[in-house]
């Protein structure tokens, strides 16, 4: 057992690996009860394996806890270093929770090559927990990249009608940003004879070199969020992606992004940082107000709730670039908290969706009185969405808007403005779709959801107001790791 627990970061990647890889090899499309059946038992233990990470984590210690080394390729000093901290805890948990989501969410949904899409789903899980323990420069990238490989195939096998375009303009976008990624750590790797992130953090580096450090990191991070005007990938992926691919794109890959400015961009290149920081806080500003606006105007209810994503992705990084804790602690418990709002989103689309085959707000109307356990949910999370007080979409967003105030009073005006485009393009996608008479025959025939929605939509709506009303357990893992990344990045900054 005590070397079980030595290893929990290890079995929390490679347990979803492995599963997936196995069903992808044994699953048979001639028995797909089977194969359903064992992702899900799959899913459930990988999530399990997760949860002693959080009892077992101490909120007092400084640096990262759960630490596994061992020589990988041992010529070049890269290492299979493994390691968490307040900044990351959170999301393996969450990575895994979702996952659990997305294969009940698939179960009589995907008919066809159902190993192939469990598999897929159950890799990126492990590949996605790989990136966020990760201590390894290389072995960081090379999660990284590889969780591009199962969502280009799940978009590109179960998307929808122009999925083979959304694919490769997800995987371009994503690949051709990296790429400068790679040569900044092969350049600190030459700085430091180590793939340790760590070590890059002491480095000490002129403000130039800072600038260019930040800016290679930046064309992968900024894509991956993604922020403005690099967002034109996402709203297509989520259009044609099914709705496990939309969740796990919404909920967790997004997120990758925004991990990568607090495990590199402000530790490496804190004067960069504290340099370009306007920079970073007027384009979040834009994502904030102006994909808002862009948002209210969307006739597809999916490329609705995906132009929300970047807005509200935008408060993350408002909130990484004013260097106080209020607003950094804010801009990651919102990257939680858009976890399951954004998931419940789509999948109340998606609820629609396989009654309907429309995601056309206007071939709606009038659902409540055919679909009131649903429409009960919907609200809710589309509530949530605007940031409505005691759900998790208010703590986040409050924190970061206090934090702004703090640092500046007019771009905490700017991103409480925000608060009321998210409450008009919410609530008039709810009035339009929900509320009102029964305009369209067809729905008038729907059916409320069965009890296989009934429980993910409890699930997701447990989290969102459990982390409304008591965000405490949250924030307290993570007092002592952003305090920690504050302090470095005033100590390390160039005279």
């Amino acid at each position: 057992m005590m070397q079980l627990s030595s290893h929990l970061l290890s079995l929390a990647i490679w347990c979803p690996i492995v599963f997936g890889a196995l069903i992808l090899v044994f699953g048979r499309d001639s028995n797909p009860g089977l194969v359903r059946f064992a992702a899900l038992i799959a899913s459930i233990v990988s999530f399990a394996v997760t949860l002693p990470l959080i009892r077992q984590f101490d909120n007092l210690v400084h640096g990262v806890q759960f630490v596994e080394r061992m020589p990988w390729i041992e010529r070049f000093n890269i290492q299979y270093y493994l390691g968490i901290d307040g900044l990351s805890l959170w999301f393996l948990p969450l990575t895994a929770f979702i996952t659990v989501i997305v294969v009940i969410a698939g179960w009589e949904v995907i008919e066809k090559k159902v190993s192939q899409y469990m598999g897929a789903f159950l890799i990126m899980s492990g590949l996605m927990i790989g990136v966020f323990s990760a201590l390894d420069g290389l072995l960081f990238y090379v999660f990284f990249e590889a969780t591009l490989i199962p969502m280009f195939i799940i978009i590109g096998i179960w998307g929808g009608a122009n999925r083979v375009y959304a694919a490769f303009k997800f995987f371009l976008y994503t690949l051709l940003g990296s790429l400068l990624t790679l040569v900044a750590i092969i350049y600190l790797y030459h700085r430091t004879d180590s793939f340790e992130i760590l070590s890059w953090h002491k480095l000490a580096l002129p403000l130039d070199v800072q600038i260019m450090l930040f800016f290679a990191f930046l064309m992968a991070f900024a894509v991956k969020i993604p922020m403005w005007p690099v967002h034109t990938w996402l709203p297509d992926a989520h259009v044609e992606a099914p709705t496990g691919g939309s969740v796990v794109l919404a909920a967790i890959m997004l997120k990758l992004g925004a991990y990568g400015f607090l495990r590199f961009s402000l530790p490496i290149a804190p004067g960069a940082s504290h340099y370009l920081s306007g920079f970073i806080i007027t384009l979040s500003l834009i994502a904030v107000i102006y994909i808002g606006l862009v948002a209210l105007v969307q006739a597809d209810m999916k490329k609705l709730v995906a132009y929300s994503s970047i807005a509200h992705m935008g408060f993350v990084t408002l909130g990484f670039f004013m260097f106080n804790d209020m607003s950094m602690q804010g801009g990651i418990v919102q990257m939680i908290s858009h976890g399951f709002i954004s998931a419940a989103m789509f999948l109340c689309i998606g609820v629609l969706y396989d009654r309907m085959h429309s995601r056309q707000i206007v071939d709606y109307g009038g659902v409540v009185n055919t679909m009131p356990k649903f429409s009960a949910f919907f609200v809710l999370f589309s509530m949530a969405n605007c940031g409505l007080p005691a759900t998790s979409g208010f703590v986040g967003e409050f924190m970061v808007i206090l934090g702004a105030v703090k640092f500046n009073f007019w771009i905490g005006m700017l991103a409480a403005s925000a608060l009321i485009f998210g409450a008009a393009y919410s609530l008039w996608m709810v009035k339009r779709v929900v509320f009102g008479a029964v305009a369209n025959p067809k729905v008038a025939e729907l059916k409320d959801i069965n009890n296989r929605e009934f429980a993910l939509l409890s699930l997701l709506a447990i989290a969102v107001i459990g982390m409304g009303l008591y965000p405490a357990p949250f924030t307290d893992t993570m007092q002592t790791s952003v305090a920690d990344l504050l302090n470095h990045v005033k100590i390390i900054l160039p005279n």
